[in-house]
C-alpha cells in the first residue's frame, strides 16, 4: 500500500494512477481525511452489445455503405 499527500498525489497522478493497478493507494488530506483508490476492471469490453435482427443481407448493407460514400 502506497500513501501519498493530496499535493504530491495531485502533481503525480498518473503514476498513482499506474500503482493503484497493483497495490492500494491512500491520499491523505491535512484535515486527517483519507481516500482509498483501487483498480477496477470491467467485467467486459465496451464493444460487447448485443445485436438486432434485421432483414438487411449483407449485399443490402454495402450497397448503403457505398452509396453514403459516393455522396462525398
Amino acid at each position: 500500500m502506497k500513501v501519498y499527500t493530496y499535493s504530491e498525489a495531485r502533481q503525480r497522478f498518473s503514476e498513482v494512477l499506474n500503482i493503484a493497478r497493483t497495490e492500494e493507494v491512500i491520499i491523505k488530506r491535512k484535515g486527517g481525511e483519507s481516500f482509498s483508490i483501487t483498480f477496477k476492471k470491467s467485467d467486459k469490453s465496451p464493444f460487447d452489445v448485443p445485436g438486432i435482427n434485421t432483414r438487411a443481407t449483407t449485399k443490402d448493407i454495402l450497397e448503403a455503405i457505398k452509396e453514403s460514400r459516393s455522396r462525398r
